[in-house]
């Protein structure tokens, strides 16, 4: 069983496939060529349209800046939403409410997936599964602990179980279920 922890600073920054803003790529799993599973955090600065993902669920969640407001959506997103999902195939156009916002995504290419605020416990199912902090904590998943610095993503495709996180902070749980 093992646990991988993938820090948002030592991330390069890269630019969107649409050049409309920049990202730091936390994870493609299992390999950049064929991945099921992709976490990254976004800068947003400007207005425009996300990037086509045929194939693709994809988890939105500000994590800072006043909101993004979606096309299709009446409402903003903004950091105290629930996560968003939507088909990566819509590409849809992101108007800024107020600024530049930073964003956490998950896109989930087979098998259902999801992503969903840390508030409790969690027994995580077989399949991929991670956690992304933006505030230090430590998490405790099956039989391993592993202190967590702010803006840090901790994952597993081979620890199912319980998982916590002590204290409870400002932070997301992940998955890619396997497919039945």
């Amino acid at each position: 069983m093992s646990l991988h922890v993938q820090s948002w600073a030592q991330a390069p920054e890269q630019p969107w496939r649409n050049g409309g803003g920049r990202t730091r790529e936390l994870l493609v799993w299992p390999t950049p060529e064929d991945w099921q599973v992709r976490v990254s955090v976004a800068d947003i600065a400007c207005e425009g349209q996300f990037s086509p993902f045929p194939g693709v669920r994809r988890w939105f969640q500000v994590l800072s800046g006043a909101g993004v407001v979606l096309e299709g959506d009446a409402l903003p997103l903004t950091p105290d939403s629930e996560p968003h999902a939507f088909e990566g195939m819509l590409a849809p156009h992101c108007t800024l409410v107020h600024g530049p916002t930073r964003d956490l995504n998950l896109m989930v290419r087979a098998g259902p997936g999801g992503m969903w605020r840390a508030r409790s416990p969690w027994h995580a199912s077989p399949g991929w599964r991670g956690l992304y902090t933006t505030q230090a904590t430590t998490l405790r998943a099956g039989a391993h602990t592993q202190t967590l610095a702010p803006h840090t993503l901790a994952w597993s495709d081979d620890t199912p179980g319980h998982w916590q996180i002590d204290p409870p902070v400002r932070a997301w749980w992940l998955s890619q279920e396997n497919a039945a």
